[in-house]
């Protein structure tokens, strides 16, 4: 199957093509097939998403969608929380950043 994803333009956010709009939800996805690049041009034309692109992924046996490519499974969990790989806020004494 083929998915559309891309960036929300206000929050940045990762979304799919939902097939009547966009969603933050992979499992909300559906596969675009040959209309992909169509709806791609057509909703970045609008202003609706960012660098929207197509990729691969199945469903699996339980009904989730897993994206073929490892970046993309990664992209559809979500951001990190991991506290030790945010910025750190300025020492104003040393004048730099701390990281």
């Amino acid at each position: 199957m083929k998915l559309l994803t891309g960036q929300d333009l206000a929050s940045g956010d990762v979304i799919w093509w939902a097939g009547d709009g966009w969603s933050r939800l992979v499992q909300d996805a559906v596969d675009v097939g040959d209309t992909g690049d169509a709806i791609a041009k057509r909703e970045e034309g609008a202003r609706r998403v960012n660098v929207p692109y197509l990729i691969d992924a199945t469903r699996e046996a339980d009904g989730h969608i897993r994206p073929a490519h490892i970046k993309d499974r990664v992209r559809a969990l979500g951001p990190t929380v991991r506290p030790d790989l945010t910025l750190k806020p300025a020492d104003t004494d040393a004048g730099a950043w701390v990281i």
